[in-house]
């Protein structure tokens, strides 16, 4: 049976700071729930089709906090401190975006060029966000098949995301495979539910369980995993 969850706001989560990741797992102990932050960056929200549902299936749980960065600093002007703040309050951070030319929206990167400073999220004293687990929520318009070396864009999601993967190794997180949505241009309401719901299971599952993360990294996206573990 598939349950559907609908929100209307969110909320920020208070800062522990004796909060612990371990390298094998993310759950932090038994009595507690994984926190997570969804940093979502999408410059044409009211346009889109996908993620507007995939928004509106997030789980309303004190355990996520959805953070529209477009519409936080629509003027581009990020508060790093605040960003960084939010960071540590959490255990689990997903960027969640459309796939734009092979990368990420224009916000998102410079939310990554200017909140991940040197001295606090890399380099010899940059241990703020060690062993936390990051990966991507990403849809594309175009189908799976196009993205692979015989495909129209020659190269796999997985290879496209390197940068990204480079930079939460650089800042010592875990960087699990993407959660994907292919061919969002041509699916209809029915299927996009569905992938909604999944995500929405993906989400809850990672609040409430131990995370496996050597075992989920042997797989290309974490569609794949969810499928071997019957999510």
């Amino acid at each position: 049976m598939l349950i559907f969850f609908f929100f209307t706001t969110f909320k920020l989560l208070k800062y522990n700071p004796n909060y612990t990741l371990s390298t094998t797992n993310c759950q932090l102990n038994p009595m507690s729930k994984n926190k997570i932050l969804i940093l979502f960056a999408h410059p044409l929200f009211e346009k889109s089709f996908a993620n507007k549902i995939l928004t509106e299936h997030i789980p309303d749980s004190h355990s996520i906090t959805f953070h529209d960065l477009y519409e936080t600093y629509p003027e581009f002007d990020i508060d790093v401190k605040h960003e960084q703040e939010l960071l540590k309050q959490h255990d689990i951070i997903i960027w969640q975006h459309p796939m734009y030319w092979y990368s990420c929206p224009p916000l998102l990167k410079q939310w990554i060029d200017m909140v991940l400073e040197y001295g606090w999220a890399y380099g010899k004293y940059g241990l703020a966000l060690q062993d936390k687990v990051i990966f991507q929520a990403i849809t594309t318009g175009a189908n799976a098949e196009n993205y692979s070396a015989e495909g129209l864009h020659l190269f796999t999601i997985p290879e496209l995301l390197r940068p990204f993967s480079q930079t939460a190794k650089v800042c010592r997180m875990e960087y699990l495979p993407p959660f994907v949505i292919h061919g969002t241009h041509k699916m209809d309401e029915q299927t996009c539910l569905e992938k909604a719901a999944s995500y929405a299971q993906l989400l809850m599952y990672f609040t409430n369980n131990e995370i496996d993360i050597r075992k989920i990294q042997e797989f290309p996206y974490m569609n794949d995993w969810m499928q071997s573990k019957n999510i």
